[in-house]
């Protein structure tokens, strides 16, 4: 099974370079710039009819119009909404985890970190795990902005992939063990479209 990795397009999504061919395509959340129910509307229209087996997305920071809604009407059978949930595909089990600044607040976004399925082989949220492309100069210097809990949470599964964005600048692909974590961020800090997608194999 392929697996095509995008994320923080933020409302440029139609200006995006070709796609290549996948079964699944994932996008790691902020796929809205204002977070209006127009700019979503838009995306889900985009996203349900790209030519993939299935599309598998969370939310972002930015996605503010999609907070308290667990699942969302009218989307394609193919098309998978994950919020602190999950979906088995091709027998591989996904579970994603979005991020709303309400539940970092509040103290919500650790537990559900804390809640990943053991039997979990790819994680999606939007936020990196601390000290892994997390990067982020924001105006003092470089600094890992990662989240610490959910650093230990995926150090003590056995995931084969974690799939995330969030930290613009740090776009890319590290592996740590048995597992690969991608940061698939499509567009840098001045919102310009600056780096490409990553495609995984899973065996």
């Amino acid at each position: 099974m392929r697996i095509l990795h995008i994320s923080d397009t933020h409302g440029k999504h139609q200006h995006l370079p070709p796609l290549p061919e996948a079964d699944v395509i994932v996008h790691s959340g902020d796929f809205t710039f204002a977070g209006s129910e127009e700019e979503a509307y838009d995306f889900m229209n985009w996203f349900s009819d790209l030519p993939y087996r299935h599309k598998v997305f969370v939310a972002g920071n930015h996605d503010m119009c999609l907070y308290g809604a667990e699942g969302i009407e009218g989307l394609p059978e193919d098309v998978h909404y994950l919020c602190n949930s999950g979906v088995e595909i091709d027998g591989w089990r996904f579970w994603g985890i979005p991020l709303f600044m309400e539940d970092s607040i509040n103290g919500s976004q650790k537990d559900y970190y804390k809640q990943i399925p053991s039997d979990t082989d790819i994680l999606v949220t939007h936020q990196p795990p601390l000290g892994i492309l997390d990067l982020t100069d924001y105006g003092s210097g470089l600094s890992h902005h990662g989240d610490s809990i959910l650093r230990e949470c995926v150090g003590a599964l056995s995931l084969k992939y974690h799939l995330f964005g969030h930290e613009h600048d740090d776009s890319g692909v590290q592996k740590q063990g048995n597992t690969v974590f991608s940061n698939a961020s499509m567009l840098d800090n001045s919102y310009s479209i600056a780096f490409m997608y990553r495609l995984f194999e899973m065996k």
